[in-house]
């Protein structure tokens, strides 16, 4: 597994295990709910991952975006596919997205060399 998505899995459970830890019920239900807005519905989990990463890109969290390229590779996105999700999210958000494009396109040439 490259370092970048090794180094983010491992962080991500390390910190979520010790947020989840304090036993917060407020955080805890906020956790169940995101886990549960991006289950199958009406709209099928690869789609929802699409739009998690187009809104984590407008954000600018790159962590989330990580998070969903993770879950869009998944999910059986193609290159194809997460560049269009990078040029809607580019058009939404404006030229501000494209330093986090960058990260995002060099986080999925690791998974996609993962694979």
């Amino acid at each position: 597994m490259p370092d970048q998505i090794k180094e983010f899995n491992e962080y991500r459970s390390k910190m979520n295990d010790v947020i989840l830890g304090k036993d917060n019920l407020v955080i805890k239900r906020l956790f169940n709910l995101d886990t549960q807005t991006y289950a199958d519905g009406a709209l099928n989990v690869k789609t929802k991952e699409m739009l998690g990463l187009v809104a984590s890109m407008v954000l600018r969290c790159d962590d989330c975006i990580k998070y969903h390229l993770l879950k869009c590779r998944e999910q059986g996105c193609t290159t194809e596919e997460v560049y269009e999700i990078f040029a809607v999210a580019n058009i939404v958000g404006g030229t501000i997205v494209i330093p986090h494009t960058r990260r995002g396109a060099e986080f999925w040439e690791e998974l996609i060399q993962e694979a």
